[in-house]
Order: C-alpha cells, then structure tokens, then sequence
C-alpha cells in the first residue's frame, strides 16, 4: 500500500502547536524535540502505510514519546 497523502485537520494542527507551547514551558528546547518527534512519526506513516489500525476510516498511529495519537 502506497500513502498519497498525510493531511492534518486545522483543529489537530493548532493542538499540535498547543502542545509545542506547553513543552517549551516545561523546558526551553522540549517543545521544538515534540515538534520534531510527531513530524518524524507522521513521515514513518510512508515507510509502514497500511499496518495500523483504523479509526473513522483512517489509519491511526500513536506517537511514539509522547502521549498523542495521529489519525
């Protein structure tokens, strides 16, 4: 199975930036290494499409160090 495409709801896209700015507060740096670890967890979606399981009719991922999930 190929992915096309992986699209992010705007709501999803402002909890997203929510979350960066809630880590920077815990600690200067931790927001951008959340950013960065969801943005690697999205691109993995490529490499192992079509494994996870589905929710609404999308495939469903959950972060890998943080406590979110991507739909």
């Amino acid at each position: 199975m190929k992915i096309k495409e992986v699209f992010i709801l705007e709501e999803a896209f402002d909890d997203l930036n929510e979350g960066k700015v809630f880590y920077d507060l815990q600690e200067t740096g931790v927001g951008e290494y959340f950013w960065d670890c969801l943005v690697a967890d999205m691109e993995s979606l490529i490499v192992y499409a079509g494994i996870h399981s589905k929710k609404f009719g999308l495939f469903q991922m959950f972060s890998m160090r943080f406590p979110c999930y991507l739909l």
